[in-house]
């Protein structure tokens, strides 16, 4: 067997860009006669990419419009290279006349960048520049399908984000707005007021990106102890930094202070719940500056109650801003600031700075590492390609779920089986939702072809892929995908194979992709809707026991298969479903006999 070898870091696409096209691959194409877009990205045969801008009035200024404040510095340097129209507090109505003027847009996070502007900017819009590092007011999917690009800056306000963070829990401590506020009303209480001490507490940091790391290091600087959890965060770093990585059931349990600085996900999105609270040390005190929906709201105060959480301290919360009859911003043992972490005159200077060099360059037709939407490719390409662009995703998303522990994805192995010469199959787009899979589920990052190799090296995350000679016609580009992760444990321990490594292969049938091994067992399901694996003492009647338990719960079963090692020795099947089953369906399953170990995996 011929094999070509080749190491690469990751790169990965956003998620809304590349499967935009199930709907409408032509959209995608450079060469619409009616409608060509001003600035259209696209994948070239240079070995430096770049970004193609088709501008009918090449030598006029582009015109950016600034749609919320930005610091004077930002604004200057956008002067010095375009028309800027700073026009702050735009109805919908007003933004969409006004767009179609324009060549890029600055917003904060107060104006929407929606669908209908991008539809109403007539193909102009180029750029979408976010001053800062969310992104949820700008519509993804639209600015990819127009031919948009969207830039952030989300490093300039990393150091004031952490101060932000350890002044709050000093604050809470201490019980400094309470105390405030007593003696401003006349009270000296003395008594009522007496604080926690910082030094010797664990500090338990959620999430170990650039925030977390700079909270980190001030804690320890402090007399803490700190521990902290993230899939991602390397080992090393946290060494250096003197801090621990654990699982995130370690973390909640053992830490005095929990301080939060995870982005808000699907995987994240009310982390902190009544199941959470119950599992943390009675008295923890909780820190957060980074998104308000990763913490249920009313379970906080519940737990503040009931004496489980003692203290609150928020910046941020699910509605911004909170209702003013809020329970948990009237409660007497927390303390709240209106979304002040980017909120110092340096961190407001450096974030215009970094996003007017962010849109400037973009204008320029330069590729910037903070885009967080993919460049167009060519629809040729993905029309060969697309259900195995899926496929790597689906692989992706599969494999990270099912590691455990707190070590971290480090090291990945994809193996490419095709018929074609090694020259003869670019494997970027396919290597970049691998990518996407892989760090998306539990990261704000929206990773593409443009950002993944930065997004992965941050992360300390290798990616090596092989090319083996596969069977097939050299007409189909693959074979089958292999993703391999190594050096970690594994919630599903059937996933490890021979080699110790957790291991999902898959590939095409029919224009559908397909799981069709896990670790060592040979499976065949649909990856469609979502995936329960079970390892069983293979005997009769285990399809029918578990899909009994499913058809009660009213769980449609899509798919199901089988795979052994030898009859009436232990099996593993695949089972497709298209609800997820609650809690208690998943307990039926693993309550039953034969049935050895089970894993939910969301697709």
């Amino acid at each position: 067997m011929q094999i070509f070898t080749k190491m690469a870091a990751t790169t990965s696409t956003a998620a809304s860009s590349l499967l935009a096209t199930k709907k409408n691959l032509s959209s995608l194409s450079l060469a619409s006669a009616n409608k060509l877009p001003a600035f259209s990205p696209l994948l070239t045969s240079s070995r430096r990419q770049r970004f193609i801008v088709l501008s009918a009035s090449l030598n006029s200024k582009p015109t950016v419009l600034v749609a919320e404040k930005l610091g004077e510095a930002g604004i200057n340097l956008l002067k010095d290279f375009a028309n800027v129209d700073c026009s702050y507090n735009l109805s919908p109505d007003e933004l969409c006349t006004k767009i179609s003027l324009c060549d890029a847009i600055i917003v904060r996070s107060g104006t929407k960048v929606s669908r209908e502007v991008f539809e109403s900017s007539g193909g102009r819009l180029k750029v979408v520049g976010r001053a800062g590092v969310g992104i949820d007011n700008v519509d993804l999917a639209a600015a990819t399908e127009h031919g948009c690009l969207v830039v952030n800056a989300p490093t300039a306000n990393t150091v004031a984000a952490a101060e932000h963070g350890i002044a709050l829990m000093a604050a809470m401590a201490r019980n400094v707005a309470q105390a405030d506020a007593s003696v401003k009303a006349g009270k000296w209480q003395r008594n009522k007021y007496v604080g926690v001490s910082l030094v010797g507490k664990t500090l338990a940091v959620m999430g170990f990106g650039k925030v977390g790391s700079e909270v980190a290091r001030r804690a320890k600087g402090l007399g803490m102890h700190v521990i902290a959890h993230d899939p991602y965060a390397p080992a090393d770093r946290a060494r250096a930094i003197g801090v621990e990585l654990v699982s995130f059931d370690e973390a909640i349990a053992t830490a005095d202070f929990i301080s939060l600085h995870m982005p808000l996900t699907p995987a994240t999105a009310k982390i902190l719940n009544d199941e959470t609270f119950a599992k943390m040390k009675k008295g923890v005190r909780i820190v957060n500056v980074a998104r308000g929906g990763v913490i249920d709201e009313d379970a906080l105060v519940r737990a503040l109650d009931a004496g489980i959480v003692a203290q609150a301290a928020l910046d941020v919360f699910t509605v911004e801003p909170p209702p003013q009859d809020s329970k948990l911003v009237q409660h007497e043992r927390v303390t709240v600031t209106p979304h002040l972490g980017a909120s110092t005159k340096e961190a407001q200077e450096g974030v215009a700075i970094e996003i007017a060099e962010a849109v400037v360059g973009a204008l320029k037709g330069e590729l910037a590492s903070t885009s967080v939407n993919a460049p167009m490719v060519p629809a040729e390409v993905l029309t060969e390609l697309k259900p195995f662009v899926e496929l790597a995703e689906k692989l992706g998303r599969l494999a990270v779920q099912l590691v455990s522990g707190g070590s971290g994805v480090k090291d990945v192995k994809v193996t490419y089986a095709s018929a074609r010469a090694p020259d003869d199959l670019d494997t970027r787009v396919l290597r970049a939702m691998i990518t996407k899979g892989l760090i998306e589920p539990i990261s704000s990052v929206f990773v593409n072809l443009v950002n993944a190799d930065f997004s992965a090296k941050q992360r300390g995350l290798r990616i090596s892929e092989e090319r083996i000679l596969g069977d097939g016609s050299p007409e189909s580009p693959l074979h089958f995908i292999q993703v391999q992760i190594a050096n970690v444990e594994s919630k599903f321990a059937s996933a490890i194979s021979e080699n110790g490594e957790i291991k999902v292969e898959g590939r095409v049938k029919d224009g559908i992709p397909h799981l069709t091994k896990v670790g060592s067992f040979e499976v065949d399901v649909s990856l469609e809707g979502s995936i329960i694996l079970c390892r069983q003492v293979d005997q009769p009647g285990m399809i029918g026991k578990v899909g009994s338990v499913l058809g009660a719960e009213n769980v449609n079963v899509s798919f199901m298969s089988v795979g052994r090692i030898a009859p009436r020795k232990q099996a593993v099947m695949a089972i497709g479903v298209d609800e997820q089953p609650s809690k208690e369906t998943l307990k039926k399953i693993g309550d039953i006999p034969a049935v050895e170990e089970f894993v939910f995996l969301k697709l």
